[in-house]
């Protein structure tokens, strides 16, 4: 038997990775490799973010073994540094099962740091609880104006509003160490030699009114109720978890902030938002496969010949 792959199934939102992961995993086990699924969502490691983040349940996961799913409390603060350490490791002993891995999901930076031979700068607990401090008392338009002066390069990738993202940044420049400000190493080079990357997508004006049915879904399911008993475990309280995209509108809600079709309308126009900065983060994935996750044959993807559109 050959090597072990890493496969990667990226994409916007709501463009059929998970279906497609499941499916290329038993195409692979038909043609005698296992296969097993790593998740690089970064919201889908929360323990409880089930319904708001489209979690697969166990029991439709096919007998497929998967990682990373459940791993962390949503008071947990989800670093990428963290998470690569924790996929590598998990693919580490996959591979060393004899299996592929299939890592899957939309997260750009957590992706990337996977793929690539993607270092980070060391971390400074002091100085990052005093820039925390800083943005508390000033907010972060104060702390973005002077990264944007000390690297004008590293402030474009970086949305003035996430002052999680600006303190790190300033974290870094302060200790001499050249921010990567979220973005690809230059010349990237594959941190598994052997990798394999398959990109979903859907044309804009078909996904727009899938991901709006598909957050109508979400408060239809049950979202309310599940965002509800994740404030006993402290939701709100969580720096990553809180501010996911449909909890904290969900969050509004339930404190009397946002009417129901408020919280609805503007979670789905912060998805598509999302959904368009994904398409742009993955479609500098030079050798990326791009497919229609509806139609393409997974058979044929697992054979790594030909082109598929």
């Amino acid at each position: 038997m050959t090597a072990p792959v890493l496969w990667a199934v990226v994409g916007a939102t709501g463009t059929g990775k998970t279906g497609l992961s499941l499916d290329l995993a038993e195409a692979l086990a038909q043609r005698g490799r296992p296969a097993e699924i790593v998740n690089a969502d970064a919201m889908q490691l929360y323990r409880g973010m089930d319904i708001g983040t489209a979690k697969l349940p166990a029991a439709q996961r096919r007998g497929i073994p998967h990682h990373l799913f459940d791993a962390l409390a949503v008071t947990d603060e989800a670093a990428v540094a963290w998470y690569q350490d924790a996929a590598r490791t998990a693919i580490h002993e996959i591979h060393g099962r004899g299996a592929d891995t299939i890592l899957v999901g939309g997260s750009g930076l957590y992706v990337s740091s996977v793929l690539w031979d993607f270092r980070f700068p060391p971390r400074d607990e002091r100085l990052r609880a005093e820039l925390e401090a800083e943005l508390e008392a000033h907010g972060a338009g104060v702390l973005f104006a002077r990264l944007r002066e000390a690297d004008p390069t590293a402030a474009q990738r970086i949305d003035p509003r996430n002052g999680r993202r600006i303190v790190r940044a300033l974290e870094v420049l302060a200790q001499g160490v050249e921010t990567h400000g979220g973005a690809l190493p230059e010349a990237p080079v594959f941190w598994h030699p052997d990798t394999t990357i398959l990109a979903t997508a859907i044309a804009r004006e078909e996904l727009v009114p899938l991901l709006d049915a598909r957050v109508e879904r979400m408060w239809a399911e049950g979202l309310l109720d599940e965002v509800e008993a994740l404030r006993a475990e402290g939701l709100e309280r969580g720096v990553t978890a809180g501010r996911a995209i449909g909890y904290a509108q969900a969050l509004g809600q339930l404190r009397g902030e946002l009417t129901r079709d408020e919280a609805i309308a503007e979670t789905q126009a912060l998805t598509r938002r999302y959904a368009r900065r994904q398409v742009s983060w993955f479609r500098r994935y030079a050798g990326a496969r791009w497919v229609d996750a509806r139609t393409v044959d997974a058979g044929t993807l697992a054979t790594r010949t030909g082109e598929v559109s």
